[in-house]
């Protein structure tokens, strides 16, 4: 059978676990911890991932993919280590109602640098229905000081086919020859 593994990255907030939970086609194992002031600045929030959420997609009786999402603050940066290992691909996902959401993308963009390097990464911006200050070229234009020029979509995470869209863009990126189906 071949395995695949891609990542889920991003501040804590962004919308990892519910990506993986709309996406998965088994349960997802979610490692999550009541919040704190000291976790988290959004109202409403009840908890925060602290280890690692898991799910996966079956392609076919001989393919899978294994969907691994970090958790979202600095504090965890020792899961981000082992997490990443083996991966094929990151996806960055990045709240657009933040304070300083290009500061976080900065932020993500040199901790994950490694596998970024490695491998390639797709950018979804979530809730630009709560604030639409900040536009896909925003982005685009911190990314290029990065001298990378990945996919950028707004999605909103707990739709299933706006995550499917950041998942096969991944794909198409590692290879350009992919087909649809």
């Amino acid at each position: 059978m071949k395995n695949y593994k891609l990542i889920f990255t991003g501040p804590t907030g962004a919308g990892k676990t519910t990506a993986i939970s709309v996406i998965s086609d088994t349960p997802v194992i979610t490692t999550e911890a009541k919040t704190s002031i000291r976790d988290t600045n959004q109202p409403g929030k009840e908890s925060i991932t602290v280890g690692l959420d898991y799910g996966s997609i079956k392609l076919s009786k001989e393919e899978k993919i294994h969907l691994y999402g970090t958790p979202g603050q600095e504090r965890f940066d020792f899961m981000w280590k082992i997490i990443k290992e083996g991966g094929l691909g990151l996806i960055l996902l990045i709240d657009n109602s933040r304070t300083d959401p290009l500061e976080e993308l900065r932020f993500f963009l040199k901790a994950f640098a490694d596998l970024i390097n490695e491998t390639k990464v797709v950018v979804g911006i979530t809730r630009v229905d709560i604030s639409s200050t900040l536009k896909v070229v925003d982005y685009q234009k911190v990314l290029g000081t990065f001298n990378i020029n990945p996919p950028v979509f707004e999605i909103d995470a707990r739709r299933k086919e706006d995550v499917s869209l950041l998942v096969q863009a991944l794909l198409y990126s590692l290879d350009p020859s992919l087909k649809e189906k």
